[in-house]
């Protein structure tokens, strides 16, 4: 049966006296204030723009105390220094803040994934000063992981916007080819969709814009769950985008657009995308190259970001754009298509306005569009917009009637409908005002804060209290400076010569501090300290992560108990790992409160995949650990040793720089990831090699208890620490 919090609820928004402090994630891309660079790269563009102007909007509302925008912070010489300052404001209540983690040069979003545990430490550093939040707010798959990491550790409500799916983005690419390998290497497919999951599972709301993403593409994934699910469209800034006025002048931008064409008066189908394979640009390019009538009436302007060397764009930017010169030379258009190197954030309204004026058209044929940002700016500027039937752009056209949906793989029904929007003046005024109004009534932000906020309102009202926020002091465990912490079985066990020389090392430096993490259960772990004759820990995590004991006297810790049973229903849990064939429960002398142990047989059982998602389809909110290839134990969503681990230093005060954890087995492998300073033995189990390559983790060569003693004297964890392996690179 799922647990029901104790103490009493927070205040809502409308009740609670200091406003309310929003946390917004947005990891990946480059973004900053002041002019973002949309269309910089492939991850600068349409979700920039959604978490800046959702920041500046919520914190206007009267009830919000503070927004803040956590991203990444950069420093590389081949972006603006402006993306190395760790904080700018937004407004007099929203701020972006910059967070270190990983290497300091920028990394396009597939190559975060290796560095999100440090983002969580960092930020854990940054809430201890600043304070925790209300809400914690994820925006898309690498920030809706770190996000729900975060909100289970503090005990706060979480919510995410996917923006772009994993799962849809597969789907579209693929086409029925095979390219599943080549599309894993680039795009993380893999860890996306996990990372994806637990985002679902641990959000309190997940906000969408369409109706169409909740019934079509959540549904995809595991933790689909339409009542969690709020469709709240975002706004568009009708400050910046509305029609030309009478008065309205030539935009300079104009004669940019000049250069290329012969005809430069002409109508012109507009695009306005990213050079990314899933924008489906080369098609409207060979569609247009193929239609003479198209040719006749209409010029071809493409924005596709800024560049000012092609060749020092990603690979796969590159070959879009490639893709695209190729096609014109190919079909012959030069003098009728434009494709400028650089935009100015600014030129974009304007260059709305100037296709306005002269009668053009919008054009959007991605193969996939989770929204459409620019669609709504298209119409708040009062031009006529084509878009691909997928996602978003369903639901603005059928909220403003002021254009036509097309299938994007269909050439000659994307030639069909611009032609019609371009011949037909009477439908081309009609569908011009209709956008107008349209957006004015669905699309602002405005409307959109307030409906985020009555909806977080009611979240808050029936939400606990957060522990940590009642335990704020900071505490230091008594008489050492920085600690070690070790898994028993097979990491201190397995050789005895090695071992002795362990309890003396720790013996002779009272400066450090000893720990034990451990699968065992309490009785158990204390049992086998006991016959190893090693020094009573200061603190044991036992139990997989679920149970947190301090001191010679076993004080336990109080407020991870009170939040440890979030949504844990083990009897749900035993039956549906009953149903699952060589899965077999382990004796009860293995089982506890909060975990649940079983054997496998690997000839006969699923993979741990089949299993994480056997237990999502029963409804079931539980962690999955798989340990030695045949051992899996099942715990709450709020336990586990990488959180146990990091309340443990949040609690008390702790650096993550002054805590060594070594482990063998995946039981271990929370732990070993994040800030403190990993250490793998020699004989550990084949589920950590996937640890490689990461940051802070150690690959000893001695095994057991040698091996520890190998990973002290490799960070001098003795005395002046250090951390050769502080930035190391994902492959």
């Amino acid at each position: 049966m799922t647990s029901t919090p104790t103490k009493t609820p927070t205040m809502g928004i409308l009740n609670k006296k200091d406003g309310l402090k929003i946390t917004l994630i947005s990891l990946h891309g480059l973004i900053r204030g002041d002019e973002p660079e949309l269309g910089a790269d492939a991850d600068t563009g349409g979700q920039v723009k959604y978490v800046l102007e959702l920041a500046r909007e919520l914190a206007a509302n009267p009830s919000v105390r503070e927004v803040e925008l956590l991203t990444r912070q950069i420093f590389d010489p081949k972006v603006s220094k402006d993306y190395a300052q760790p904080e700018e404001p937004l407004s007099d209540k929203a701020r972006i803040v910059r967070i270190p983690f990983g290497p300091k040069r920028y990394l396009k979003k597939e190559a975060l994934w290796p560095y999100i545990e440090l983002f969580v430490d960092q930020t854990l550093v940054h809430f201890r000063r600043h304070g925790i939040p209300d809400v914690i707010h994820g925006h898309y798959a690498d920030a809706g992981l770190a996000g729900a990491q975060l909100a289970n550790l503090l005990h706060v409500p979480f919510i995410f916007t996917g923006h772009s799916l994993g799962r849809v983005k597969a789907q579209r690419l693929q086409l029925g080819k095979e390219r599943v390998d080549a599309l894993e290497q680039m795009y993380k497919f893999r860890i996306r969709y996990e990372a994806e999951e637990t985002a679902l599972e641990t959000a309190s709301m997940v906000v969408t814009s369409t109706g169409q993403e909740v019934e079509q593409q959540y549904e995809m994934y595991d933790h689909y769950d339409p009542s969690r699910m709020e469709v709240i469209p975002p706004g568009v800034d009708l400050d910046a985008f509305f029609p030309p006025p009478e008065d309205w002048a030539r935009p300079e931008f104009a004669d940019e657009l000049a250069r290329f064409l012969r005809e430069p008066e002409k109508p012109f189908i507009l695009a306005m995308a990213r050079p990314d394979e899933r924008k489906n640009l080369e098609k409207l390019v060979e569609v247009y190259g193929e239609s003479s009538q198209l040719q006749e009436i209409a010029n071809l302007v493409m924005i596709m970001g800024g560049r000012d060397d092609l060749r020092e764009l990603p690979k796969g930017q590159q070959q879009v754009i490639n893709n695209v010169l190729h096609l014109v030379d190919r079909y012959d258009l030069y003098g009728k298509v434009a494709y400028p190197k650089r935009h100015r954030p600014h030129d974009v309204a304007e260059l709305y306005r100037l296709a306005v004026r002269q009668r053009g058209v919008f054009i959007n044929p991605a193969l996939t569009e989770p929204f459409g940002l620019t669609l709504l700016e298209a119409g708040a500027a009062g031009l006529p917009i084509v878009a691909t039937n997928d996602g978003g752009p369903c639901d603005i056209i059928a909220n403003c009637d002021n254009g036509l949906l097309v299938d994007p793989v269909d050439g000659k029904a994307i030639e069909k409908a611009l032609l019609r929007v371009l011949t037909e003046p009477e439908q081309w005024d009609a569908w011009s005002q209709a956008g107008v109004d349209g957006t004015r009534k669905h699309y602002s932000w405005r409307n959109h804060a307030d409906r985020y906020l009555r909806d977080l309102s009611d979240i808050l009202n029936h939400s606990a209290t957060p522990e940590l926020i009642d335990n704020p002091t900071m505490r230091r465990l008594p008489e050492f400076d920085r600690i070690i912490v070790t898994d028993l079985d097979n990491t201190l066990t397995g050789d005895d010569e090695a071992l002795e020389e362990f309890k003396e090392l720790i013996r002779a430096n009272r400066h450090i501090g000893f720990g034990i993490a451990t699968g065992r259960r309490l009785d158990s772990a204390l049992e086998l300290i006991e016959q190893l004759g090693l020094p009573r820990p200061d603190v044991i995590d036992t139990d997989s992560g679920t149970q947190l004991h301090y001191g010679a006297k076993l004080t336990p810790d109080s407020s991870w108990q009170k939040q440890i049973g979030y949504a844990w229903e083990p009897e749900k849990i035993s039956e549906t790992m009953a149903s699952l064939p060589g899965v077999f429960q382990q004796e009860e002398s293995h089982q506890s409160k909060y975990k649940i142990s079983f054997e496998i047989d690997q000839t006969l059982a699923p993979n741990l995949a089949a299993i994480k998602k056997s237990l999502r389809e029963a409804g079931l909110r539980a962690k999955v650990v798989q340990s030695l290839g045949m051992y899996i134990d099942i715990i709450p969503v709020r336990g586990g040793s990488d959180l146990s681990m990091r309340h443990l230093l949040w609690k008390w005060g702790f650096s993550p720089e002054k805590v060594l954890v070594a482990g063998d087995s995946g039981n271990d492998e929370g732990m070993l990831l994040g800030r403190t300073l990993g250490v793998v033995v020699g004989n550990y189990s084949p589920e950590l090699n996937k640890l490689r390559n990461r940051p802070r983790v150690y690959f000893a060569d001695g095994a057991h208890a040698r091996g520890i003693i190998e990973g002290i004297h490799y960070y001098q964890f003795l005395s002046n620490i250090v951390i050769p392996n502080d930035h190391v690179e994902s492959n």
